[in-house]
């Protein structure tokens, strides 16, 4: 393992392990029967992530032929959300519960989110014969959903370096 890679492992995952959310050497997290509650867990989490983005489509709804803020709102956010999620499991958190990556990233966060939408909200742009309104919402995902990722991933790193220090 490369001294990059040593440095984003989680400090409980050993690098032998692909998920350090599942220790293999566990009998009872290999034992299939366990992924039960990590199907609960995701759909739970899924449930409510979907209401949420729901919630705020509604809030914010618009015709078939204008800029869908909503999506894109969305969108940004829970990969904003994603990436702060990750670095708090990984680094925050010693020993997290299994379930809790499952039920947040998976189920809220990957509930929350929508390229579905973001794929028929571009189609429609494109039927309603807007195709650089379509091209400007594509790119604009792409753009600010990675940019997303990237910003709560360093910040959050930054804010727990900080603490680290200060403590």
């Amino acid at each position: 393992m490369r001294p990059e890679e040593a440095r984003n492992q989680p400090r409980n995952a050993s690098p032998d392990v692909i998920d350090p959310d599942v220790d293999l050497h566990d009998a009872a997290q290999r034992d299939d029967r366990g992924q039960l509650a990590v199907v609960i867990a995701c759909s739970l989490g899924g449930v409510i992530g979907a209401e949420a983005r729901y919630g705020i489509s509604r809030a914010m709804t618009h015709p078939p032929d204008a800029f869908p803020w909503a999506t894109l709102l969305i969108n940004v956010l829970g990969c904003l959300l994603i990436g702060v999620l990750m670095v708090v499991l990984t680094r925050v958190l010693r020993a997290p519960n299994h379930l809790l990556r499952p039920f947040l990233g998976v189920g809220v966060l990957g509930g929350f989110t929508t390229y579905s939408t973001f794929a028929v909200d571009a189609h429609q742009l494109l039927l309603a014969n807007r195709p650089f309104v379509a091209l400007a919402y594509v790119l604009s995902t792409l753009v600010l959903c990675g940019a997303a990722v990237l910003i709560g991933t360093r910040v959050t790193a930054r804010v727990v370096r900080r603490e680290r220090v200060d403590a």
